[in-house]
């Protein structure tokens, strides 16, 4: 099969290639997919960049990378029911602590990654539920039933924040949502009661005036180090702060004090770790988003597999208005 590899990190094209790879027969409880597409998250450009601290070479000897995708499945293992050959499925945890990824034409792996797909919802969106579509949905619901609170979703305009606010709007909660000005009319087009500008000088006041003076039940946030000041002022007693992002400020210092006496939860989120029970919770209440037609995920560029290291930098680029794809097959 075609496949993009690396063996060390880099730039996207100095280090990605086409190449041609065994496609390994699945093992016992294992599936092969035959991929359409792979979606491309910050976490993968990441990776192959070697960004990560202390980490100085790739864990395998070649990498195809990229955790999340969709397809369908055209064989299975040894205690997988052969019913599910031919079933549309999405990916999660594709490359995670594995050597093989879904940036290629097919993915052999452990027959719970692949997650029969909805009635209805395409390929596309398929490839976009592993990273988004669960991060954004288990930073909304992992505290519990929301109905009826208020939600304060930072970056609402991100591929995250976006699917958060229309989880949250479908969750029965009142959203206040920050994005750019850029972003602002599809922010409240996706769902959010009241749109802010993230980068507005008295940003706490503006949101506790949104919400008739009163603090936000749960933050669900995007920049954790850079925020951490206003979640600490607006966030409610008892209030969950769900982070799934620092990327501006990765050693941030915490306001203790306001956090100590509202005994604020901090809610670290990387979707990688899930444990089985809460995943089976967000991929249940992820489907029922679906099934209800509440849920859409905007695709921003899909790339053919060849160009690969294109789509890398489309997403370092940042700026986008949806996700990344790339089309296996093509």
């Amino acid at each position: 099969m075609q496949a993009i590899t690396y063996d060390r990190f880099g730039a996207a094209r100095d280090v990605l290639t086409l190449s041609d790879i065994p496609s390994p027969a699945p093992g016992a409880g294992e599936v092969r997919v035959t991929l359409a597409y792979s979606g491309v998250n910050p976490s993968d450009v990441k990776s192959r960049a070697g960004t990560r601290p202390g980490v100085t070479k790739p864990a395998f000897p070649l990498i195809v990378p990229h955790s999340d995708g969709a397809g369908e499945i055209v064989a299975v293992g040894t205690g997988v029911d052969s019913a599910r050959i031919g079933q549309k499925v999405w990916i999660w945890n594709g490359q995670w602590q594995r050597s093989h990824g879904t940036a290629a034409q097919e993915i052999t792996l452990p027959a719970a990654q692949a997650v029969p797909l909805p009635d209805g919802t395409s390929l596309e969106t398929g490839a976009t539920l592993g990273i988004p579509g669960l991060t954004a949905c288990h930073a909304v619901f992992g505290g519990g039933d929301i109905r009826g609170k208020t939600l304060l979703i930072q970056g609402g305009g991100g591929s995250v924040g976006y699917l958060a606010v229309q989880f949250a709007r479908w969750g029965g909660a009142r959203v206040i949502a920050t994005c750019s000005a850029r972003d602002r009319d599809r922010v409240a087009a996706a769902g959010a009661d009241v749109v802010l500008d993230y980068r507005a000088p008295d940003l706490a006041a503006e949101v506790l005036a949104a919400n008739g003076d009163a603090p936000v039940d749960s933050v669900v946030e995007v920049e954790f180090g850079r925020n951490i000041t206003v979640d600490a002022e607006v966030i409610a007693p008892n209030g969950r702060l769900a982070a799934y992002g620092s990327a501006a400020e990765m050693s941030p210092t915490l306001p203790f004090g306001p956090l100590l006496f509202k005994a604020a939860t901090i809610d670290i989120i990387l979707i990688y770790l899930l444990p089985a029970p809460e995943r089976t919770l967000a991929i249940e209440k992820l489907h029922a988003a679906l099934d209800a037609g509440a849920l859409d995920s905007p695709i921003d560029a899909v790339f053919p597999l060849a160009e690969t290291a294109a789509a890398h930098e489309a997403v370092e680029a940042a700026g986008r208005v949806g996700a990344t794809l790339i089309a296996c097959q093509s």
